[in-house]
């Protein structure tokens, strides 16, 4: 995995040069508690990369993640601390504002209401810490939805949850792989909903959120790549009632016409093989599976997912909370690891 540039020079500023700044600030939510979240975190903030570029605190329960370090056998100091301005940022020590929300024998791997009422406090802590400048960035492990709304908390998914908490309207999910990147015009709803809801002011926000966040990530004139609906981005009529022309089409002329290099509709299933070849900078995808799917066979392992729209930065892993084999030690921390470097990366980028 590529790790993300340093956020501050290994060496002091010349005379003259500006100061460095500090690390940023990573909080970050231990999601569901039954889940592969506390073992993804433990490895990925013990990381060298992650030490470098930013310093995280951990939203969640100390205790778990106790029992995740013992799991993986790994050396490290797992510290409570009772807020951001006492933790302390050294090797081997992991910082934890430790809401102690879970039972010490909840089991690893089960459906827990319990474990998704502790998710929903961990990332409504961290929204508020986000808010009020404590920290630069959230970086989240992976809820269980059938938990949280067990729990009374009726959400989609972390997208909705933090969009709610932060009082905004209106955001987009954006998937990024070292291969392609893409942007959901919709996300977790079903497919008849997706189709219906999609029209062109949705489509053209979707986009401009797109283009804002690529070029806040260093991309001054990004291409990007919008896929039509039906097969064959519809060809001509041919599938489907029209909705390339009626959804999508009015979008990418007011886009263009604004300057935004938008083009489509695509065929999906070319879109995502000539945006990893270098042709997109971004892919919009219409539904859930039209985007998520190629993206998990491109690069799952370092795949990050980004919420757009939002008034902090938010960064998560792009996977879910892996129940199998959840406490047994195999789960992967790459994924955690490209989020935590993404979240800092980001938050150098706002700071610049």
């Amino acid at each position: 995995m590529n790790a993300a540039p340093a956020v501050t020079p290994a060496a002091g500023p010349g005379p003259g040069a500006a100061a460095p700044q500090p690390r940023p600030i990573i909080a970050v939510t231990m999601g569901d508690g039954a889940g592969i979240g506390p073992e993804v975190i433990v490895p990925a903030l013990l990381h060298p990369d992650t030490l470098a570029a930013g310093r995280p605190v951990v939203v969640g329960d100390a205790e778990r993640l106790r029992q995740a370090a013992r799991i993986l056998g790994a050396d490290c100091a797992i510290v409570s601390v009772a807020s951001v301005a006492e933790a302390e940022f050294t090797p081997g020590r992991i910082n934890v504002i430790d809401l102690g929300l879970l039972p010490a024998d909840l089991p690893w791997g089960e459906l827990s209401p319990a474990a998704g009422a502790a998710a929903y406090e961990y990332i409504r802590v961290a929204a508020e810490l986000a808010v009020s400048g404590e920290v630069h960035a959230i970086c989240t492990a992976p809820l269980n939805k059938e938990a949280l709304h067990a729990a009374g908390h009726v959400y989609p998914g972390h997208t909705e949850l933090l969009a709610h908490l932060t009082g905004v309207d209106e955001v987009s999910m954006m998937l990024s792989t070292p291969t392609v990147k893409v942007i959901h015009v919709t996300t977790h709803i079903g497919l008849l909903d997706a189709v219906a809801r999609i029209e062109p002011g949705l489509v053209e926000r979707t986009v401009r959120r797109g283009h804002e966040a690529m070029i806040r990530a260093g991309v001054p004139e990004p291409v990007i790549g919008v896929c039509g609906i039906n097969p064959h981005a519809g060809e001509n009529g041919l599938f489907g009632y029209g909705e390339e022309e009626e959804k999508i089409v009015p979008a990418v002329e007011r886009l263009r016409a604004d300057g935004i290099d938008a083009r489509g509709p695509l065929p999906a299933d070319t879109a995502f093989f000539l945006a990893s070849r270098g042709d997109y900078d971004l892919i919009v995808a219409m539904y859930h599976d039209q985007g998520h799917g190629p993206v998990k066979v491109m690069g799952i392992e370092a795949g990050v997912n980004l919420t757009v729209g939002l008034p902090v930065i938010r960064t998560s892993v792009d996977h879910g909370t892996a129940f199998d084999i959840a406490g047994t030690g195999r789960a992967e921390a790459g994924s955690m690891v490209a989020a935590l470097l993404q979240a800092a990366e980001m938050s150098a980028a706002a700071a610049s």
